[in-house]
């Protein structure tokens, strides 16, 4: 098959674009509830440290209506909890983290803007994040916005697992230059900003060469 299905994250992992990079046509899903622990609000990074989360906090549904809930909303639906300064806790830590990267400085000036403005819903601002990999990488997929659930999608592979910050689906992709890797070795599948940072140009060839992660799940 020629299409995906796939879930917008914050900056996804390697795996994730992995595929996008592979595939002709990506339909993302816009119609899913909203699970907790995933890459939909969080990312993983490299820093002095080793691997970093870094996670958007937001606004739970019991908190909104003020009243007993099962918890479950829409992706869509999900509000950013901007009471918190998480914008600026997360540009600081990519900056400390990859600031002596070989292309940080190139990318800095159109990323930052991100970090700046402010996002209402989580799944807008991870979109906005997805225009700048996109970018970033010279691709101009074909993309669909899905207008139902699909609980079996027909037509596609289903790749919405991949969303899932708990597994890396047995990925394991070409090593790459990291800027903490003769401390702590190579980090396998961080978010793409990592790789981005570090190959620049060459990002998308890297993608387009490494083995996919499974689908059958």
């Amino acid at each position: 098959m020629d299409t995906v299905l796939l879930h917008p994250a914050y900056f996804g992992p390697v795996s994730q674009y992995a595929v996008i990079a592979q595939y002709e046509k990506i339909v993302f899903e816009n119609f899913d509830s909203y699970q907790k622990q995933t890459h939909r609000n969080r990312m993983y990074i490299y820093d002095a440290n080793g691997k970093l989360l870094l996670n958007i906090p937001i606004k739970h549904k019991s908190s909104l209506t003020g009243a007993e809930s099962d918890g479950r909303q829409l992706y869509k639906e999900v509000l950013i909890d901007n009471s918190f300064e998480w914008q600026k806790q997360h540009w600081r830590a990519l900056k400390a983290s990859y600031q002596t990267s070989p292309f940080f400085e190139f990318y800095e000036d159109e990323l930052i803007y991100l970090y700046e403005d402010q996002f209402s819903h989580l799944m807008d601002f991870n979109y906005r994040c997805q225009a700048f990999v996109f970018d970033a990488l010279g691709i101009e997929p074909e993309i669909k916005k899905s207008e139902e659930f699909f609980r079996i999608p027909k037509g596609m592979d289903n790749g919405r697992h991949l969303i899932s910050a708990k597994k890396d689906f047995n990925f394991l992709s070409d090593r790459y230059p990291q800027v903490f890797e003769t401390k702590h070795q190579f980090i396998n599948n961080l978010s793409i900003l990592d790789l981005i940072f570090n190959l620049g140009p060459q990002s998308l060839e890297f993608l387009e060469r490494q083995n996919l992660p499974d689908f059958n799940f």
